[in-house]
C-alpha cells in the first residue's frame, strides 16, 4: 500500500489566515490518521506580494498549533529543497519538458498585444482567454525567435475538443469541456512558475498522494490532471473543501482583514480552542463530543465527515468553546495566561492577583475579556445611584443606604480581614437583620466595584481590595445615596 504523503504549501503573504490553518490542520490530520508523513513547502513564486518575516511567521505557528511537519524548509528532508524559489532550474527542465511532449509552447506575444485581445474580447464581452496565436507558429518561427532573445513565457496547450473528467473526494466526478479552459501561463518571462505549473511538479517530485486545498480551484483541476496525463504521471487523490463564510453570501478573506489566527491569540483565545474549533469548521466526526485533544482528533478524523457545504464561522461558539479550554486549565496555568490582561487594567503592587484570577477563572470565555471586567479595582468609577436599584434583590436606593450604613461598623470593627472573617461577618448580620442576602450584598458589591456586573460577589471584592479601601469606597456608597 502506498504510504499516505500530504502537504501544506502556504504563500509568505502575512499572517495565517483561519482557512489556511484549517487547510493545513485537514492535511496533518489526514497523514497522522493513516501513519503517513505531513510536508511543508513554501510556494512564493510570486514575488510582488512575497512579506519580509511571513516564512518564519508560518514555522511559529505550525509549531505553536501542533501541526509538526515531517519535512520542510527548516528540517529539510528526501525532496528538497522546500522552497519554491529555490526550485527554479527544476522547473525550467519540466517546462522544456512538456513542450517537447506537446503539451506546452513557448509564447512571444507582448503586453501591448495581450492587453489590445483582452480589450477585444470585452468589448465583444466574451470570456476573455489566450487566443492560441504563438500556439501556430512554425517549428523556424520559434526556433529564429528564441536565437533572437525574444523573451517568451511557456503556456500550457489545452486540446481545442473534448472534456476533461476528474473525481474528487468530496465533490466527486466532475466533466468540463476544454473549450472553456485557458492556455495558461506556466513559467513566467523570468523563469519563475506559475502557481499552476509549480504546484502540479513538486506535488509529483515530492511523491504527495493526496491534496487538500480550497474549493475554490476546482476550477483549476482539470488543466493540473492534462499535465498529469501528458507527464504520464500518476493523478493523486484530490479532496477540495469548501470556503469558511463570514455569513451566507460572504467568505472570510485576509484580504478584506478578517481575523488571522495571530489576531485570534492576540484577542486571547487559546491555540489549543482555535485549532479544535476550525477542525469543526466544514467538517463532522460525528457523535455527540465536540472537545477533542489534537490525538483524539488524528483518531476520529475521516474524509467521509468532510461537508460540500460552506462553513459558516461562529463567533459565539468559539468563545463558548474556548471558555470550555479555560475552564480546563489549572489555576497556576490561568493565572499565567490572564496576569498580562489583569495588569493592563490593575497596576496596584498590593492586590493580590492570584485571587482576581481565581475569580476570573470560571467566569471568562476569552483572556481579552479581563481587562473590562476588573478596571475598577485600581479606582472606583464614577456612577449613577440608580446602579443600587435591583429588582431581583429587591433593592431600592432607600433600602441601600440602611444597608451601607449597617455593613460600614461590622467592617470597621473586623479585625481579621480574609474572605472566611469577611463572609461570616456579613451574613450574622444578615441573619440579625432578618432580610434576604441581596438587601446587604448587592448594595455592597455596587459600592466597592461602581458596577453591577463584576466577576465576583461583594465578599470577595472587599476581600481582594483590602479593609482600608473597601471602607473608603463603602463611605463613598453612603455619601452618594444620601444625596
Amino acid at each position: 500500500m502506498t504510504k499516505v504523503r500530504t502537504r501544506f504549501a502556504p504563500s509568505p503573504t502575512g499572517y495565517m489566515h483561519i482557512g489556511n490553518l484549517r487547510t493545513a490542520l485537514y492535511a496533518y490530520l489526514l497523514a497522522k490518521a493513516n501513519g503517513g508523513d505531513f510536508v511543508l513547502r513554501i510556494e512564493d513564486t510570486d514575488q510582488e506580494r512575497y512579506v519580509d518575516g511571513a516564512v518564519d511567521l508560518i514555522f511559529k505557528t505550525m509549531k505553536e498549533t501542533g501541526l509538526i511537519h515531517d519535512e520542510g524548509p527548516d528540517i529539510g528532508g528526501p525532496y528538497g529543497p522546500y522552497i519554491q524559489s529555490e526550485r527554479r532550474n527544476i522547473y525550467k527542465e519540466y517546462a522544456q519538458k512538456l513542450v517537447e511532449l506537446g503539451g506546452a509552447y513557448y509564447c512571444f506575444c507582448d503586453k501591448e498585444r495581450l492587453d489590445a485581445l483582452r480589450a477585444q474580447q470585452e468589448t465583444a464581452k466574451v470570456m476573455p482567454k489566450y487566443d492560441g496565436h504563438c500556439a501556430r507558429l512554425s517549428k523556424e518561427e520559434i526556433e529564429e525567435k528564441l536565437a533572437s532573445g525574444v523573451p517568451y513565457v511557456i503556456r500550457q496547450k489545452i486540446p481545442r475538443r473534448g472534456t476533461t473528467t476528474f473525481y474528487d473526494e468530496i465533490f466527486g466526478k466532475i466533466t468540463v469541456d476544454n473549450a472553456t479552459l485557458d492556455d495558461n501561463v506556466l513559467l513566467k518571462s523570468d523563469g519563475l512558475p506559475t502557481y499552476n505549473f509549480a504546484n502540479v511538479i513538486d506535488d509529483h517530485l515530492m511523491n504527495i498522494t493526496h491534496i487538500i486545498r480550497g474549493s475554490e480551484y476546482l476550477s483549476s483541476t482539470p488543466k493540473y490532471n492534462l499535465l498529469y496525463e501528458t507527464f504520464g504521471w500518476e493523478i493523486p487523490t484530490y479532496i477540495h473543501v469548501s470556503p469558511v463564510m463570514k455569513d451566507a453570501h460572504k467568505k472570510l478573506s485576509k484580504r478584506e482583514g478578517d481575523a488571522s489566527y495571530e489576531d485570534f491569540i492576540n484577542k486571547g483565545y487559546l491555540k489549543d480552542a482555535i485549532i479544535n474549533y476550525i477542525a469543526l469548521l466544514g467538517w463532522s466526526p460525528g457523535g455527540e463530543q465536540e472537545i477533542f485533544t489534537m490525538d483524539e482528533l488524528i483518531k476520529a478524523f475521516n474524509l467521509e465527515g468532510i461537508s460540500k457545504s460552506p462553513a459558516i464561522f461562529d463567533i459565539q461558539k468559539l468563545n463558548w468553546l474556548n471558555g470550555e479550554y479555560i475552564r480546563k486549565l489549572s489555576s497556576d496555568e490561568f493565572h499565567e495566561l490572564a496576569l498580562p490582561y489583569i495588569r493592563q487594567a490593575v497596576k496596584t503592587d498590593t492586590i493580590d492577583t492570584h485571587k482576581i484570577s481565581d475569580l476570573l477563572h470560571q467566569r471568562c470565555e476569552k483572556l481579552s475579556d479581563i481587562p473590562e471586567q476588573i478596571d475598577f479595582f485600581d479606582t472606583l468609577p464614577e456612577y449613577s445611584p440608580e446602579l443600587y436599584c435591583h429588582k431581583k434583590m429587591k433593592t431600592n436606593e432607600e433600602n441601600s443606604l440602611s444597608s451601607l450604613q449597617a455593613v460600614l461598623p461590622v467592617l470597621e470593627n473586623l479585625s481579621d480581614w480574609t474572605f472566611d472573617a469577611i463572609h461570616t461577618a456579613l451574613f450574622d448580620l444578615i441573619a440579625k437583620l432578618e432580610v434576604k442576602n441581596g438587601i446587604i450584598l448587592w448594595p455592597l458589591r455596587v459600592a466597592v466595584s461602581g458596577k453591577s456586573f463584576t466577576p465576583g460577589g461583594g465578599v470577595e471584592l472587599a476581600d481582594i481590595l483590602g479593609k482600608e479601601e473597601t471602607l473608603n469606597r463603602i463611605r463613598k456608597g453612603i455619601e452618594i445615596l444620601s444625596k
